[in-house]
């Protein structure tokens, strides 16, 4: 019963902005987003824990915002001064339930491509 819907991706200009969305299911844990490019691992990119605290990877720091609204059971991602190195795939997942052994599921993902 696992669900994770991600949206709101697509092509901009770097110095862009995207706002990206995921409905997940369950409550009460962490949610993350994290990023694949072509040839490339997925990487984490950023988390917000059920109060709020967020942490991000360095590359993004300053640029992206996470957030998220409990009672819609929705993540967001707001992506600010785009750099085509942001090029990629984005994804939510749930930190704790990727901890489990053998968990391995992934959304769809939404496609973010960063492009003069």
């Amino acid at each position: 019963q696992v669900q994770l819907v991600e949206s709101g991706g697509g092509l901009v200009q770097p110095g862009g902005s995207l706002r990206l969305s995921c409905v997940y299911s369950g409550s009460d844990f962490s949610m993350g987003w994290y990023r694949q490019a072509p040839g490339k691992q997925r990487d984490w990119v950023a988390t917000v824990g059920v109060a709020g605290i967020t942490n991000y990877t360095d590359s993004v720091k300053g640029r992206f915002t996470i957030s998220r609204n409990n009672a819609k059971n929705t993540v967001y991602l707001q992506m600010n001064n785009l750099k085509p190195e942001d090029t990629a795939v984005y994804y939510c997942n749930t930190p704790s339930r990727l901890r489990m052994p053998g968990y391995n599921y992934w959304g769809q993902g939404t496609q973010v491509t960063v492009s003069s």
